[in-house]
């Protein structure tokens, strides 16, 4: 099962602090904002939930959260 994990895109900064603690899902763009590495969504499979919860913790902009938190 998986979590999609959703981006507040008004409240990012393109800090990439995400795409550094969640590199299996997340890659950057040019400009630091977070990219889906599959291309579609930002699902977050039960093994990541972890670290997705530490990235939506520790993101300076709070611009993270995982849908049904």
């Amino acid at each position: 099962m998986t979590r999609p994990l959703i981006i507040d895109w008004t409240a990012c900064e393109g800090r990439g602090l995400c795409a550094d603690l969640l590199p299996e899902v997340l890659t950057q763009d040019k400009w630091g904002y977070p990219q889906s590495r599959s291309g579609h969504d930002f699902s977050i499979p039960d093994e990541l939930e972890k670290a997705a919860r530490k990235a939506v913790h520790l993101c300076p902009r709070l611009a993270l959260r995982l849908q049904n938190d």
